[in-house]
């Protein structure tokens, strides 16, 4: 049986509540900047998409006008990682490049669900009154964007990478799964380069009404993480994270330098009716991994909802040399988008030879001046799915 290959990250397409590219992410990471706003969906805490040209990436103003915000922010991000790695514009290599893409459900038109609700509440809705709404006030672009499938379709019409198309939907979990396949698939030699990531806006009505059902979402005042024990709850998050990764040979070949090397990513569903679950799942995965000792860094997309924090924190300080960082401080918990914005970030941090500085008042977050060699990636979902991932230096 063949060794596996080794996968590289060669390309890094960040978009986020920060700004876009790397250089701004490190610099706004580097100075603890936090976007976050309590006032325009009050009483709600959302960190919203930095201003951002899209033109840069979908020059067509027709593309841009079908796309929906976080389809326009996917697609946005996956053309910088393609610049990133290099590939931009190769159509021989954009013609075989896989896609993997975790997505959400699309979103809503509120303006026109306002309308047939309140005719409904009205008694003024007519036999036929729905199917003529649905024809008349959407675009037929805008209903079929409902499909989440419709990113990577973006994707490939705006930036050529025509190889084959993966969606997974699923929330946290789906990216955990995007990546965990596309590195199997390459270590298996099934695939030379593969884009990888997800999108998602959290800047949206209509998704804060779908959490507050659940009471997920953090309320009245921005908090860091870790300091949100008494009022619990996420604040959702926009972003954009893509990350280009092919194999160690393919990527020798048309000499692209590595950011890091993914080593390996484990999965778990854990049955979160059983109190302490998420400790006993993350306890499990942790051997799987084959990390150096616990004097390392981790990056967590741990959410602030409970109780997955408080259990994902119980795991977490049996490892107390570890210098941690939760990216749902700085920008928001982004759901699909939260396990490729962790990978990226670490795989920022080795190419930097710096774990970039806490920022967390509660003293949880320890600094490391340390140039890191290995960062593990951890998400645990809001409500099902964890994951962790091994992002190691190339050596």
């Amino acid at each position: 049986m063949a060794e596996p290959k080794e996968v590289w990250i060669t390309g890094i397409g960040l978009l986020s509540s920060l700004g876009e590219g790397l250089e701004a992410h490190w610099e706004a990471l580097s100075e603890k900047r936090v976007n976050a706003d309590e006032k325009r969906l009050a009483p709600y805490v959302v960190h919203p998409i930095a201003p951002v040209s899209f033109d840069a990436q979908i020059p067509k103003k027709g593309d841009q006008r079908q796309m929906e915000a976080w389809q326009r922010i996917g697609t946005y991000a996956a053309g910088l990682a393609l610049d990133s790695a290099g590939v931009k514009g190769n159509q021989e290599i954009l013609s075989r490049m896989d896609m993997i893409i975790a997505a959400g459900g699309g979103e809503r038109d509120l303006n026109v669900d306002l309308t047939i609700m309140n005719a409904n509440a009205q008694a003024n809705s007519q036999p036929g009154f729905l199917n003529e709404k649905l024809m008349n006030e959407l675009r037929p672009t805008l209903f079929l964007a409902q499909l989440s499938n419709l990113l990577a379709g973006n994707i490939a019409i705006v930036h050529g990478v025509c190889g084959t198309s993966r969606t997974f939907m699923g929330e946290e979990a789906s990216s955990i799964d995007a990546a965990r396949i596309a590195v199997a698939r390459i270590e298996a030699g099934q695939s030379d380069i593969a884009l990888v990531g997800a999108a998602h806006n959290g800047d949206r009505g209509d998704l804060l009404m779908l959490y507050e059902f659940g009471d997920f979402n953090l309320k009245d005042h921005y908090a860091p993480v870790w300091a949100r024990k008494d009022r619990p709850g996420f604040a959702l998050g926009s972003a954009g994270a893509f990350l280009v990764m092919e194999s160690r040979e393919h990527a020798e070949a048309r000499g692209a330098k590595p950011f890091a090397k993914l080593t390996r990513i484990v999965a778990d569903l854990a049955q979160r009716k059983a109190p302490g679950a998420v400790t006993k799942s993350l306890r499990a995965m942790w051997p799987k991994l084959g990390v150096g000792g616990d004097d390392g860094a981790l990056i967590t997309g741990a959410t602030g909802a409970e109780p997955v924090t408080t259990e994902e924190r119980a795991f977490l300080s049996e490892h107390p040399g570890l210098a941690v960082r939760a990216t749902g401080t700085t920008f928001g918990h982004t759901m699909e988008a939260q396990f490729p914005l962790g990978l990226a970030l670490a795989a920022l941090s080795i190419s930097r030879g710096a774990l970039y500085p806490a920022n967390d008042p509660t003293g949880f977050e320890v600094e490391k001046a340390e140039a890191p060699t290995q960062i593990v990636v951890l998400g645990a979902g809001h409500w099902q799915g964890e994951g962790m991932a091994l992002v190691e230096a190339v050596k």
